[in-house]
């Protein structure tokens, strides 16, 4: 059995994905319909949530940069308002899996809404080849995406049917990405980040060391809402050093309202339904989680 050990996808001296076309090859309004192909296992049984009682879309909005951002909305059908949650997704951008995230929110009472934060280059979820994705995931920068959460921010706050209460959450690159929005916007009042990288790797070379600024671990002071971080104990990419990191630098800063919480055998991936590294009872225990995160501070 394969899984998707490193965050930021394999490199080329990891291992190779078997897999089998389920939902793939079609593609369907903004964003490609199916679970991103390079990471799709081959036993993969994928939750798959409905839209029964729910309105689910596609929208665009203006980023600072003038582009059309497109992203993936589900909300509980009424006027509500509702309170919402930015999802933010791994590096294969807005596939199956991140969608499915969204209405599971919505079925919950959130109104959730996922930027597609790679396709000004390429959309990354048809594609195989670590190297093509690894090149269209390095292209989005810290200010790039830092942009593309403020314009969701604005387009949120225009919404008849949203409250002022927004949280975020963020799976794999968009781990990382909770821990970034946290510490710079203060319209944000919760985040729960699954295993996003925390600190660089420490056989990081300086350039990669900047490319990947700011790092999680030196914002800690900066954060302005509480952050749940649920990261895996045999995650091969983020290991338990970086956590202990972060869990120290947090303590340092005095944010006392946030925490990692490590499941001992839980893999890189953990709550990816789709991905041979599926933890079923981590995943479920995980999202209880960002279920009470969520109503404890949007509601």
């Amino acid at each position: 059995m394969t899984v998707l050990i490193r965050p930021e996808g394999q490199t080329a001296d990891d291992l190779k994905f078997s897999r089998r076309t389920l939902g793939v090859g079609a593609v369907g309004g903004l964003f490609f319909s199916g679970y991103a192909v390079a990471a799709l296992a081959q036993s993969a049984t994928p939750v798959v949530t409905d839209t029964t009682g729910l309105v689910a879309e596609e929208v665009n909005y203006p980023a600072p940069d003038g582009f059309a951002l497109p992203a993936y909305v589900a909300r509980p059908e009424g006027a509500g308002p509702f309170p919402v949650v930015i999802v933010a997704s791994e590096i294969f951008g807005v596939h199956a899996y991140i969608e499915d995230i969204c209405r599971r929110l919505a079925k919950a009472g959130y109104a959730a809404i996922a930027p597609a934060f790679f396709v000004r280059v390429a959309d990354p979820a048809p594609l195989s080849d670590f190297a093509q994705i690894r090149t269209i995931v390095s292209q989005a920068k810290y200010e790039q995406v830092m942009g593309d959460v403020s314009a969701t921010l604005d387009w949120v706050a225009a919404q008849a049917w949203a409250t002022d209460k927004i949280g975020i959450t963020g799976y794999c690159w968009g781990g990382k990405v909770v821990w970034q929005a946290c510490a710079r916007f203060d319209q944000i009042e919760a985040g729960v980040a699954w295993y996003g990288q925390l600190a660089p790797s420490p056989t990081a070379t300086p350039e990669q060391i900047a490319a990947g600024a700011p790092w999680p671990v030196d914002l800690a002071k900066d954060l302005k809402a509480p952050v749940l971080g649920l990261y895996g104990g045999q995650d091969q990419g983020i290991p338990l050093t970086a956590v202990e990191g972060m869990t120290a630098a947090l303590t340092a800063a005095g944010k006392t309202d946030s925490r990692i919480d490590v499941y001992p055998d839980a893999q890189h991936g953990f709550h990816a339904d789709y991905r041979a590294s599926y933890n079923a009872a981590d995943a479920a225990d995980g999202w209880t989680k960002l279920l009470g995160v969520f109503q404890s501070h949007l509601r």
